[in-house]
């Protein structure tokens, strides 16, 4: 049986999982010496979608067109939708009705990168483990706090399919192909991609912190480790000195020594990462992204934010609001000249 997907394109999609998925399918076809899949690439117009690099990819379909074939013999087995940067600008309620058609037809739905959070919008997470790409995964927890959202490769519950985005679209792709055909055809495609291996679901998407940060100190490792788990909530450097065995002295040279600044310093920096994160990502009230982030107050969330970035928390927001309106307005230029 021929297995038919859809890739539905979202106006600044990640290049990189939309083409690892389509070559993992392509090399699959070849060799089986048949067409065991067929795909198509949809939007919601049909025409051209940019992706996030800037370059084009034609999409076949539209959304009115899927909508119907969803009551013909072009009804597909699973839909994947390909979305990246700035996904929380996209707002299509046509869109989110033909998901939950999809859902209740019994269609496989699925996300690459950061689509995760267009499932989320139109109900189909609520009870089911998803994965979204690290980067946007604490502006998904805060504003889906009912959904069980993992920094994993790639997630199934049963008729959805979340994946990170980057290189972990060939990884859930080359799953769904071994379920079907076996653990033999994966090698050849693995040979084929020039890639040795496939990655499990769980496998972490960042670098383990060694290698991120260039430490070896296993004890700096552990505290950072600790640090990075407990920012709604900051631990004191007593209570993080009794969990790793050290002084507070200790403690305070070695993270001279290691990462040129003192454990607060550090502890504070990666603490206003998260609250940059949370203001580009979502729209949660500036008091809240402080209050997650572990600041007992605005106006020290603020003074502490414009130390770093040098700039308020609130001009952050409206910076990044301006310059998304920016790259809307230079990807409707570039439509309209096409269309002409």
């Amino acid at each position: 049986m021929v297995r038919s997907f859809v890739f539905y394109l979202i106006p600044g999609f990640s290049l990189l999982p939309f083409v690892g998925a389509i070559e993992s399918l392509r090399i699959a076809n070849r060799m089986l010496g048949i067409d065991a899949y067929r795909w198509r690439v949809a939007s919601d117009f049909g025409g051209k979608v940019f992706s996030s690099s800037g370059i084009a990819i034609e999409s076949e379909s539209s959304l009115t067109e899927e909508r119907r074939a969803l009551m013909g013999e072009n009804r597909p087995d699973l839909v994947f939708i390909c979305s990246g940067v700035n996904v929380e600008d996209y707002d299509n309620k046509s869109f989110n009705a033909w998901l939950r058609e999809l859902n209740n037809r019994g269609c496989g739905i699925g996300s690459m990168c950061t689509a995760a959070e267009l499932l989320a919008r139109a109900g189909l997470l609520k009870g089911k483990r998803c994965a979204i790409h690290w980067e946007n995964l604490p502006g998904f927890s805060e504003t889906w706090p009912e959904i069980d959202a993992h920094a994993d490769l790639f997630e199934v519950d049963r008729n959805i399919y979340t994946s990170a985005g980057g290189t972990a679209s060939l990884d859930i792709m080359l799953w769904l192909i071994g379920r079907e055909f076996g653990d033999g055809l994966v090698s050849a495609i693995c040979e084929q991609a020039l890639t040795d291996r496939v990655r499990p679901s769980s496998e972490r998407q960042r670098l383990p912190l060694k290698a991120r940060l260039g430490v070896q100190n296993g004890k700096v490792l552990q505290i950072i480790e600790l640090m990075e788990a407990n920012l709604a909530e900051p631990l004191s450097l007593i209570e993080i000195a009794g969990a790793v065995g050290l002084s507070r002295r200790q403690i305070e040279r070695l993270f001279r020594q290691e990462m040129g600044r003192s454990p607060a310093r550090y502890y504070l920096e990666i603490r206003l990462d998260r609250a940059r994160r949370l203001l580009a990502q979502s729209a949660m009230p500036v008091v809240d992204v402080a209050v997650a982030c572990g600041f007992v107050s605005a106006s020290h969330f603020s003074k502490c934010y414009r130390e770093i970035y040098h700039c308020s928390p609130q001009q952050e927001r409206v910076q990044r609001k301006q310059e998304r309106s920016i790259i809307h307005e230079e990807e409707a230029g570039i439509r309209l000249a096409l269309q002409n």
